[in-house]
């Protein structure tokens, strides 16, 4: 199918155009056709973010997705918290928390809703998701059942009255304390990553302080005063400490096909009940042991 954009789409991106001129299909659709070059702008692939001038003539080619709405699967979960507004798991590592990019089962959304009924806030792909953990990022993951809960969880992770709380094993010796205040944005150079090398951003703040020395690593206590994507892992990369096995910030592989980075405590109000809840998940099994290795 063929688009011509007018002098009143000047300004507008390339996906929110789409979605306007047409609403039967999602923007992640449309986002995704466009990433899959099926989309051409004046004869050349654009992108979901290109900035239309008006007058362009745009050729999409329609492909078939897989179902945009999250089906239930019987995937084994650990519930380390449950009330009637909530529910916090321990994510395992690899696991992602909902479809995208390529992934469109066996996702955390996919398992919990064989088991629980969840908001409806976060649409077909992400019901019940108020904030996310990397895929190789283990721990406490908050989830929500109802849309009050959902909306107030929300405030409170805008607010920064949440509490988290991660442990992190880092390369390099890192001594006491320290205060990480950095913006965070897309690294131009490579998008699959974050960075925060750069003057411009979304603001970012994060807290460290050093628990236990070893030879070549330092493994640390996290405190979050932000939720930005890859925060830790771009922060600690910014200052020469990356997160131990994250090789796309930098660190050196290990021989647990994974970094070293577990959500260990989070902390935030019952939308049922107005008490205040403390959830912790123990370092995993393979985190455990991999900081066993280490020599002081």
């Amino acid at each position: 199918m063929h688009l011509r954009a007018q002098a009143q789409d000047k300004g507008k991106r390339l996906d929110a155009y789409l979605h306007e001129r047409l609403p039967e299909y999602s923007r992640s659709r449309l986002q995704t056709w466009i990433r899959d070059n099926r989309v051409q702008v004046d004869g050349a692939p654009g992108k979901p973010s290109t900035q239309l001038k008006g007058a362009e003539l745009i050729a999409v080619q329609p492909a078939q997705l897989a179902s945009l709405k999250a089906e239930a699967e019987d995937i084994p979960l650990t519930v380390l918290y449950e009330d009637p507004s909530v529910v916090a798991i321990d994510k395992p590592a690899g696991m992602v928390v909902h479809a995208g990019a390529g992934i469109h089962a066996g996702t955390v959304v996919n398992a919990l809703l064989h088991r629980f009924s969840l908001s409806t806030v976060g649409g077909d792909l992400r019901p019940g998701i108020v904030h996310r953990l990397d895929r190789f990022t283990t721990g406490v993951l908050l989830v929500a059942k109802t849309d009050p809960a959902h909306q107030d969880l929300a405030r409170q992770f805008q607010e920064r009255t949440v509490e988290k709380i991660y442990l992190t094993l880092v390369q390099g010796p890192l001594a006491g304390s320290g205060r990480i205040q950095r913006p965070i944005t897309r690294d131009p150079r490579n998008r699959a990553r974050m960075t925060a090398r750069l003057d411009t951003g979304r603001t970012a703040l994060t807290e460290f302080k050093a628990l236990e020395s070893y030879a070549g690593f330092t493994f640390l206590e996290i405190r979050l005063g932000t939720g930005r994507t890859h925060q830790i892992r771009a922060h600690m990369a910014a200052i020469g400490h990356p997160v131990a096995g994250d090789r796309l910030y930098g660190a050196t592989p290990s021989p647990w096909n994974r970094y070293f980075l577990h959500a260990h405590r989070l902390g935030f109000t019952s939308p049922a009940t107005g008490e205040r809840v403390t959830v912790i998940s123990a370092l995993p099994p393979d985190l455990a042991e991999w900081k066993s290795s280490l020599s002081p």
